[in-house]
């Protein structure tokens, strides 16, 4: 039997006031909201905590919970959000790039992200990814650059039906992941997901990653390193130097409630 979305408890949770239609402006509103309550974070799969896809436990956690997720768990619950609503959601896959040298060959598709058709068109929507989340719905269109308040990104075409998001940084057009319009089904994701939350050599059991896009401030953690990117271009940098700070950046910073003592997930934090 499948679990029903609870939209209220939902909107509740990333402030959203409605009314809410099928619509551009609600769809640029509920992303924004979504990424700045909801941040990017891997703490179960670090802490050997399993990662369960199924809308009950979506909900539980990222909801009920206080916490968020990776991009199987965020775009999840944003996909039933706006199917909730009455968007016509498609879900996706892309192949990972972000900071990756040309020489690595191309990885598995292990990030979701989601198509949106509205009367303006197709959209491409996606509140997990935690390189460089991103606050606003893109128009499906290639080669288009497309300004947002925390960057400007495009859609580069590779193939028919196959593009590569770039998001344009100091240094220039940095790649993001590599996706088609080939929709994909919760088998695909269960697969992917056991993957990057259970090999040994995913990135997400060896180290913490965490993201989070306000209006005001890019938010990043990489295990003790912590980057503040404002809107009014400061950029704050420093490293945590005990358990007692990081607990004090995952309640300000990402407002989170962690699944286990701060001190465990301190323990896991490479050092250096």
């Amino acid at each position: 039997m499948t679990t029903p979305f609870d939209l209220d408890a939902y909107f509740a949770r990333i402030g959203f006031t409605g009314p809410a239609f099928a619509d551009l402006a609600t769809l640029t509103a509920i992303q924004a909201l979504h990424t700045a309550a909801m941040p990017f974070e891997n703490l179960n799969p670090l802490l050997g905590i399993p990662v369960r896809l199924d809308m009950e436990s979506l909900q539980a956690k990222l909801i009920g919970a206080r916490r968020g997720g990776y991009c199987f768990e965020q775009n999840a619950v944003l996909a039933a959000a706006l199917g909730a609503i009455g968007f016509e959601v498609t879900t996706l896959a892309g192949r990972v790039r972000w900071m990756a040298p040309p020489e690595r060959p191309m990885g598995p598709r292990s990030h979701m992200t989601l198509r949106v058709d509205l009367a303006e068109g197709p959209y491409l929507v996606d509140a997990g990814f935690g390189g460089h989340m991103i606050a606003a719905p893109l128009q499906l269109m290639a080669d288009l650059e497309q300004r947002q308040d925390a960057g400007t990104l495009r859609l580069q075409s590779i193939a028919p039906e196959t593009f590569m998001l770039q998001t344009r940084l100091p240094s220039g057009w940095q790649d993001m992941y590599r996706f088609t319009l080939e929709p994909q089904y919760p088998a695909d994701y269960e697969a992917a997901n056991w993957f990057t939350s259970t090999h040994p050599d995913s990135i997400f059991l060896n180290g913490l990653l965490m993201e989070r896009l306000t209006p005001q401030v890019r938010m990043s953690l990489y295990n003790r390193r912590l980057i503040e990117r404002w809107s009014d271009g400061r950029t704050v940098e420093r490293i945590l130097a005990s358990a007692a700070e990081l607990g004090e950046v995952l309640e300000s910073a990402f407002a989170v409630t962690p699944p286990a003592p701060v001190a465990a997930i301190w323990a896991k934090l490479p050092v250096g």
